[in-house]
């Protein structure tokens, strides 16, 4: 699945800044973002703690608004939306992978993975099996009743990829998702990135680490702020 020439950027940000107040202080966290990603690209977003990664992904997330500029989500300006169509995006036409795996410690690795579509109003028997394939699909076949306890770390974030992938969303934003794992489920991880990414989605990795950054076809380097370079694999910028 590539785009077309014609179709919208699925991410465009023009003049994006991000202010934060707290009294008579401001913190500027972006100043002036300027981009535009096309569905079935797979970018990271790369720089050290505090560059504003994190700020930018709340945005592409539809998680908080630009204080100025205008983000555009497959053509559509996010800032028009209701909170309801908010919702409605977060939940259906993004997945999230963070660093923390955010799983219910009490349930099961099939019922965390199919909160999203419970969110969504499915019936039950379709969610489970939703769910089940989607575990199936990042090879867990054999994990589905086991709870996050009882799991590894390369296996709860596998679990957290499975979540994200069950309303087969375009667009996957993964925070930091090898953060807390080692270099094994790391690469682990990574080889599901790439394969969804080959199956035609959007992957959006934030991180700090360059050889994470290393798998991806395109980096944008972010810094005070700012994007200072856009490199595409195998081209000099």
């Amino acid at each position: 699945m590539t785009a077309s020439h014609l179709d919208p950027p699925i991410i465009e940000l023009t003049g994006v800044r991000k202010t934060y107040r707290s009294g008579s202080i401001e913190f500027e966290a972006l100043r002036g973002i300027d981009t535009g990603i096309d569905a079935g690209e797979y970018v990271a977003v790369i720089g050290p703690s505090g560059s504003g990664k994190s700020t930018l992904m709340n945005l592409l997330g539809c998680l908080d608004n630009p204080t100025e500029g205008h983000y555009r989500l497959a053509g559509e300006d996010v800032s028009e939306m209701s909170e309801a169509q908010l919702a409605e995006v977060r939940n259906r036409r993004i997945g999230f992978v963070f660093q923390q795996f955010n799983l219910l410690a009490s349930l099961p690795a099939w019922r965390n993975v199919e909160l999203p579509l419970v969110y969504a109003g499915m019936p039950r028997a379709e969610r489970r099996e939703r769910a089940i394939a989607a575990l199936g699909r990042v090879g867990l076949s054999d994990r589905t009743e086991n709870r996050p306890g009882e799991l590894s770390g390369g296996q709860q974030q596998r679990v957290a990829v499975a979540r994200a992938l069950v309303t087969e969303p375009a667009l996957i934003l993964a925070d930091e998702p090898t953060g807390n794992l080692d270099s094994g489920s790391t690469a682990d991880v990574l080889d599901l990135l790439d394969e969804l990414h080959a199956s035609g989605r959007t992957i959006v990795l934030i991180t700090h680490e360059h050889d994470v950054a290393a798998r991806a076809s395109r980096r944008l380097i972010i810094s005070d702020g700012r994007i200072t370079s856009d490199e595409r694999a195998g081209v000099t910028p």
